[in-house]
């Protein structure tokens, strides 16, 4: 029998329990970064989305912090997925704009000097055609047979 009293053989009403899953989650991740200019206060993240996870850790490592990405065992359980090196990642960056600037300034500067002696060969070939043009444009000059021109210069001793 039950309380209720219009119907005394039927169970009573019981309230369903909620659908949800009561699992421990086993599929969070913590995102932990921290920069060398406040190494006493960390910023964590937690989140489900791995897709996130990734796309948090390279942002923070971008922005210098040292990551450090954990996966929960359940529990209260926390294992290390993987790990980032952002000073190391941002100076390796800054290497590598400095030795492409510097390789870009080395081209401009080979190809300045390349420019300027091209210019100066085209100057000096230039000449060259002009005083060959300047011979050419003179009157031949009369020749004995052996090279020597016919009036040769006189010294005071052969006077």
């Amino acid at each position: 029998m039950n309380r209720n009293s219009k119907h005394p053989d039927r169970a009573p009403h019981r309230r369903r329990a909620s659908a949800g899953d009561r699992t421990k989650n086993s599929k969070l991740f913590r995102i932990t970064g921290s920069w060398d200019r406040r190494p006493d206060r960390p910023w964590v993240k937690a989140t489900q989305d791995r897709k996130a996870v990734r796309r948090i850790a390279r942002g923070m490592a971008e922005q210098g912090a040292y990551v450090i990405v954990e996966r929960h065992d359940g529990h209260g359980l926390w294992s290390t997925w993987f790990e980032v090196d952002g000073p190391a990642l941002v100076a390796g960056r800054r290497r590598a704009d400095a030795e492409e600037r510097h390789s870009t300034e080395q081209q401009q500067r080979a190809s300045a000097e390349a420019e300027t002696a091209r210019r100066t060969a085209a100057e000096r070939s230039e000449r060259e055609r002009a005083g060959l043009a300047r011979l050419m444009t003179r009157p031949p000059v009369a020749r004995e047979q052996c090279g020597r021109r016919e009036a040769r210069h006189v010294t005071g001793a052969q006077r």
